[in-house]
């Protein structure tokens, strides 16, 4: 795992896992968790960062959101709550980059991706305002679970900001507009 104590654009991915049509109605705070990560894919877009879009067993959950998509994005269909366990997953994901994690549900898919993630020696960064549960107390337990498993847990504009990295960035205020 990489030693670097701040995240950097150019070392990152960014993982939107699952945050589907049908199941964010029932998602506790699903409304600012889908926001957050909308941000985050805005920023990636804005600073040269892949994201790689998940699906969990999409005939029955439905696409991903559709507020969220990006035009060609790379959406990996699954049937595992971990993406690890599919053939292929990890192809998506460069192997130099450590991987920024949004998306639902925090218990099931979201942790066992990350733990899947960490255990094949990937840095993951589990950005918490933009993960969730339909239980508030299951995305608690997932967060202070993948934290002790090796995860650093950050917020969207902590992401956006390291990635930015300086103030003088050519796209600071493009992304200022996206975290006010």
């Amino acid at each position: 795992m990489s030693a670097a104590l701040t995240m950097a654009a150019a070392r990152s991915v960014l993982l939107v896992i699952d945050f589907q049509g049908r199941l964010m109605p029932s998602i506790h705070d699903g409304a600012p968790a889908m926001a957050n990560a909308r941000r985050l894919i805005d920023a990636a877009g804005i600073l040269g960062v892949p994201v790689v879009y998940t699906e969990q067993n999409p005939e029955g959950l439905g696409g991903t959101a559709p507020e969220l998509l990006t035009d060609g994005a790379a959406v990996f269909r699954k049937m595992t709550f971990d993406a690890m366990r599919e053939p292929g997953f990890l192809n998506l994901l460069p192997a130099e980059r450590e991987v920024v994690v949004v998306g639902c549900e925090a218990h099931v898919c979201v942790m066992q991706t990350a733990l899947g993630l960490i255990e094949a020696g990937r840095r993951v960064w589990l950005v918490r305002d933009a993960i969730g549960s339909r239980r508030a107390e299951s995305k608690d337990v997932a967060v202070a679970r993948l934290r002790a498993a090796g995860a650093t847990v950050v917020t969207a504009e902590m992401v956006a900001f390291e990635w930015l990295g300086d103030a003088r960035h050519p796209g600071f205020r493009d992304v200022l507009r996206l975290v006010k």
